[in-house]
């Protein structure tokens, strides 16, 4: 299951992509594929035929992670 991530990059706008598994405590990089801004437009320092990126976790701030549609459905149930 693909995870819809945001990457917070240091001195750079945030990213959106989607990562196949979460990465572990002791991750020093990760693999976003389909990255562009939360607006779906193309970066400016990615090229347009990229897939995937890698980035080291130390240039990193935090990373959100989205729910998903099954998360979605699950809180339904709140009250309304």
């Amino acid at each position: 299951m693909a995870y819809g991530v945001i990457l917070h990059v240091s001195g750079e706008v945030p990213i959106f992509g989607e990562m196949e598994e979460l990465p572990p405590p002791n991750a020093t990089i990760i693999t976003i594929s389909n990255p562009r801004s939360r607006e779906g437009k193309d970066l400016h320092y990615i090229q347009e035929e990229v897939e995937q990126v890698i980035w080291p976790i130390s240039k990193l701030n935090f990373i959100e992670i989205m729910p998903n549609e099954d998360d979605e459905q699950i809180i339904g149930f709140v009250r309304e």
